[in-house]
């Protein structure tokens, strides 16, 4: 089957709008879709502090791959990948080494299709969210760039100096909500395309990463043995402190954030329809 797509026919599908909802049909659809035959790819799209960025630099170690920002910008209420780039990518223009995407965006219907129009395969991460949320926090606390990026709302601009009750309210309140739907717009996608989606657990992670990092990768159809994924996890360990990896201790949330507040975050992932396997990870 032939699968090329002229060059001029994938520039100007960059520059034509899908439908409003995301969607890319008729002819646009089908240039996409062959084009995303060319090359595979690894798209994270984890939420913030899910041992992302670690894990990423692991996978890039292990197949040889190159960090590709595949968001129009960072910084924004939800990110949502930029169609030139990946074209850019599948017509070889942008790296010869293989794309590795890491974004914090939830799977809205505008995402989704676009994940489905080009074929992608994305993974998570499910970490209990009181322990997300208290990493986020140092984070913010210790990071100026965190606290300008900001999630899905602005931080507040006197956030290191506020008591540890407002910032335990501030991030219950304005941050937590964004991780609820997050996560239940990711598992609602995986329920829908059963396949689509490699939904990992931190604990997994925890207890044996190369196997996790091997799992991450066989489904991105970018396979490597498991001594393959060691040696790239023993490699990168040694800079994790550059890579924002902060404690990985399952549990220190309930350090940070009262029984009545983790109740609040429980009460937000209750407005959706979580499966009780995914509710007992999130919760802890």
């Amino acid at each position: 089957m032939d699968i090329a797509v002229d060059e001029a026919e994938a520039i100007n599908a960059a520059f034509t709008l899908p439908l409003s909802d995301g969607t890319f049909d008729g002819r646009l659809g089908a240039t996409l879709h062959r084009l995303s035959l060319a090359r595979p790819s690894l798209i994270l799209c984890f939420a913030p502090k899910a041992a992302g960025t670690f894990l990423r630099t692991a996978a890039i170690e292990a197949v040889n791959g190159q960090l590709v920002r595949i968001v129009h910008a960072q910084g924004g209420r939800d990110a949502q990948p930029y169609l030139p780039t990946f074209i850019a990518y599948y017509l070889g223009k942008l790296t010869e080494r293989v794309l590795v995407g890491h974004a914090h965006m939830q799977a809205l219907p505008a995402n989704r299709n676009f994940i489905e129009a080009l074929n992608l395969r994305p993974v998570i991460m499910l970490r209990a969210l009181p322990d997300m949320l208290a990493s986020y926090w140092d984070m913010l606390e210790s990071d100026p760039a965190a606290r300008a990026e900001g999630l899905n709302c602005a931080i507040p601009d006197g956030f290191v100096a506020m008591s540890r009750d407002d910032k335990a309210d501030f991030l219950t309140d304005m941050v937590a909500p964004w991780y609820a739907s997050y996560f239940a717009s990711w598992l609602r996608f995986a329920d829908d395309e059963p396949g689509r989606v490699c939904v990992l657990t931190y604990r997994d992670f925890v207890a044996s990463p190369a196997a996790t990092l091997h799992l991450a990768l066989s489904h991105a159809r970018l396979g490597q043995p498991q001594v393959v994924c060691q040696a790239a996890l023993d490699k990168v360990w040694k800079e994790r402190l550059t890579l924002r990896f902060n404690h990985g201790v399952e549990g220190r949330g309930r350090r940070y954030f009262s029984p009545s507040r983790i109740s609040r975050m429980a009460r937000l992932l209750s407005h959706y329809d979580i499966p009780r396997a995914a509710w007992d990870v999130l919760m802890g």
